[in-house]
């Protein structure tokens, strides 16, 4: 496959209209295009991956309820198609289509890139950072040693999603996943995720940051709590937070 439209995009019923683009169907796939428009359209569940320009995969996502409605001649090269699918899937979350692209064709290769994002976009963010996570850590799956300090830059941390961004980047590099909530931080300080505990999390710039989120909160903003519980996290792993 080429391309695909709509996969970033729910609609009101939780479907998602996508174009798959320069397509070449096999097996079940392939069958269904000979019922469109019959229940034996429908494929079922499947894995779709993302791949890299060397054909890699750099993360995937399963899918669910994949029917086939339309078929036609693709411009993308002789005997592909394009095909119009609806299929399930809550985790492809509205932003995350830039950030695998970035993945994909090498560019999440710096720092800082997550800072401009909206809320929104940190949320797909840090999902594309955990499903991207082996993909990531495949030239170095193994963690750091216990006892070593991770800079956490807090220039750019709002709340308590841009914090999980500033924490998976200072343990893991750019587009690094170190959690996205609260079980998820717990889970990864049982190691296997880039950092094995005890460990030095020094966090900087966090006097400004401190205060404007734990201090004086947003109305109805969970961040204050969720921190205090995170630090509570931390402590009971042995991790010591260093605010500079």
């Amino acid at each position: 496959m080429q391309d695909a439209t709509g996969l970033f995009v729910p609609q009101e019923d939780g479907l998602r209209q996508v174009e798959l683009l320069g397509c070449s169907p096999q097996g079940r796939f392939l069958t269904s295009l000979d019922y469109l428009g019959s229940r034996r359209a429908t494929v079922g569940g499947a894995h779709l991956a993302f791949l890299d320009a060397e054909g890699i995969e750099v993360g995937s996502y399963f899918v669910s309820g994949v029917t086939a409605t339309a078929a036609r001649p693709s411009v993308h090269g002789d005997g592909l198609l394009d095909v119009d699918v609806r299929l399930w899937c809550d985790e492809l979350l509205p932003g995350a289509a830039e950030v695998w692209d970035l993945l994909r064709t090498g560019n999440l290769d710096r720092e800082g890139l997550w800072e401009n994002v909206d809320a929104i976009g940190r949320k797909a963010w840090l999902s594309v950072a955990l499903w991207s996570r082996d993909y990531q850590r495949r030239r170095n799956p193994e963690d750091a040693a216990p006892g070593q300090v991770f800079t956490l830059d807090g220039r750019q941390v709002v709340d308590v999603d841009s914090f999980y961004c500033a924490l998976g980047e200072a343990i893991n590099g750019p587009g690094g996943y170190f959690g996205w909530n609260l079980a998820a931080v717990g889970d990864c300080l049982r190691g296997g995720f880039g950092a094995q505990p005890p460990f030095i999390l020094e966090w900087l710039h966090s006097d400004a940051v401190r205060s404007d989120l734990t201090d004086h909160p947003a109305p109805g903003s969970d961040t204050a709590a969720d921190l205090q519980v995170l630090f509570e996290i931390f402590a009971d792993h042995d991790i010591t937070v260093l605010m500079r």
